[in-house]
């Protein structure tokens, strides 16, 4: 399988490269199971990010992230589901599109956990930000249970999510077409 080798926070990785059409293919960066990666890109992710409150992050790829970052600011974090659980009440949703997804989904926050992004600072993280069609759902979420967001980070931005200023990030990622 092809690769593309970059340096993130200090590791080097070789990310394999993921064709999405026929026209495009990615590096595909996954954090699960890499607690290094993990570690050291929350803790040069937290030197650059504004002050905040409370964490938000999406179901799955951003949650090890959010974890580190709570961990280590001592910080709450909330995940956004991609389904409704059992237990959930008062539910806040929003629709979700991004590019390593083939259709719209909804991400969903439980009733409490809507609450403890109230009148909060709110830090957005996610793995990578390319489209920007997450960071915009979990901005409107945030939104809609009443937080501010304070900040939007990543490890990586990809394609040109790295020109945009109202981002935080550690490195840029290419697309390959």
């Amino acid at each position: 399988m092809k690769s593309y080798k970059m340096t993130i926070a200090g590791c080097e990785r070789e990310l394999p490269l993921c064709k999405v059409d026929d026209n495009l293919t990615i590096a595909a960066f996954i954090m699960f199971g890499d607690t290094e990666i993990t570690v050291k890109s929350a803790t040069e992710l937290l030197k650059k990010v504004s002050d905040f409150d409370v964490i938000l992050t999406a179901e799955a790829k951003g949650i090890p992230l959010a974890y580190e970052i709570s961990r280590q600011s001592n910080k709450p974090y909330v995940v956004a589901r991609k389904s409704v659980k059992l237990y959930m009440n008062n539910i806040v949703s929003v629709n979700v599109k991004s590019i390593t997804t083939q259709k719209v989904q909804k991400l969903y926050l439980d009733g409490a956990k809507a609450n403890m992004l109230k009148g909060k600072n709110v830090l957005i993280v996610d793995d990578v930000i390319s489209t920007g069609e997450s960071l915009e759902a979990l901005k409107a979420l945030c939104k809609s249970a009443g937080g501010h967001t304070a900040c939007c980070a990543s490890v990586l931005a990809e394609g040109d999510a790295a020109e945009r200023d109202d981002i935080v990030f550690l490195e840029k990622l290419p697309l390959f077409t």
